[in-house]
């Protein structure tokens, strides 16, 4: 078991990169959740300003 953790002498640069796709995958995520709620918003504030220039 040590051996799979020690990577051959290269376990800095393994779990360093396994670190690093799972911190942008986190970060990915968290930007497309941003993006989600930001488009739902505009979406909102058109529609409604749609339903009040309709009923004018």
């Amino acid at each position: 078991m040590s051996e799979f953790f020690s990577q051959g002498g290269f376990a800095f640069f393994v779990w360093g990169a396994y670190g690093m796709v799972a911190a942008l995958l986190v970060i990915e995520i968290l930007q497309l959740r941003a993006q989600r709620r930001t488009l739902l918003a505009r979406l909102g504030r058109l529609s409604r300003m749609r339903d009040t220039g309709a009923t004018e």
